[in-house]
């Protein structure tokens, strides 16, 4: 999750994305995960609703591992497909010692690695302005992930919570644009209220949570995945006390809420 300043335009703001791991699959033998393409037949495990391509919507590459890891790794182990649509470099970042301009490709290089470690097959990042999608039209945000949903044909949008975890007004803007794609369910990931509190209270953090009637479902994960995929992101690793600190609290579990609900087949 990028700490991250207002910054201008740069001259390639609007210049649509790159796609980080093609089309191809993304080391899913090595990590554990099934070959994709099999189109949801794994047997579900975790209490996950059924999706068979799920398309993750975020602001800043680490989002995907730090916050959605665990989540994409277990929709990925159930047998779906699992795409990736993140909406800046994170150059605007305050950790590493790179200037702008460097510290975007690094965190381009380091969502490739972290996708493959994730099961991730295809993983799109744009070049917004980090810390100012706010300024970008919402159309034009959501006209992106229209443009991807289409592409791999999601029938599941995943996301961060309203209010972004964190409050970052980046993570809220991203999860704006999914909204507004109408049709699709909309699946956001949340924190307890409790853990948010534990947080606020012994980091100092401005975590936003939810109390237990506002989450939909609680399911059971496994860290590995995740954990690699966060080594990946080594040059926003120099401060990982909150984040350390918050998958101590939630363990083996996550906790979910729809924003916008699957409609009921008649």
């Amino acid at each position: 999750m990028t700490a991250a300043t207002p910054g201008p335009y740069g001259p390639s703001t609007y210049a649509g994305g790159h796609d980080e791991t093609g089309r191809e699959a993304t080391g899913h033998q090595a990590t554990g995960h099934q070959a994709t393409g099999h189109r949801g037949t794994a047997r579900d495990r975790t209490g996950l609703p059924k999706a068979s391509s799920v398309l993750a919507v975020c602001a800043h590459p680490d989002d995907e591992s730090f916050g959605l890891g665990a989540i994409v790794d277990s929709f990925a182990s159930n047998g779906a497909t699992v795409s990736v649509l993140c909406f800046t470099r994170g150059e605007a970042s305050t950790l590493g010692d790179c200037e702008p301009e460097e510290l975007g490709e690094l965190r381009r290089s380091e969502l490739r690695a972290a996708a493959a470690q994730l099961g991730v097959e295809r993983a799109k990042l744009c070049e917004y302005p980090d810390g100012s999608l706010a300024s970008v039209p919402l159309r034009q945000l959501t006209g992106e992930v229209t443009a991807m949903a289409a592409e791999v044909g999601a029938d599941l949008l995943l996301v961060f919570d309203e209010g972004g975890i964190t409050g970052h007004p980046d993570h809220c803007r991203a999860t704006e644009a999914a909204l507004g794609l109408p049709g699709l369910p909309v699946l956001a990931w949340t924190i307890p209220g409790s853990v948010a509190g534990t947080l606020n209270c012994e980091l100092g953090g401005t975590f936003v949570g939810r109390s237990a009637d506002e989450i939909d479902m609680v399911v059971r994960v496994r860290r590995g995945a995740q954990q690699r995929a966060i080594a990946c992101h080594a040059s926003q690793n120099s401060d990982a006390s909150p984040l350390r600190r918050r998958l101590g609290l939630l363990g083996e579990n996550e906790s979910l809420r729809w924003l916008r609900r699957p409609k009921l087949r008649s």
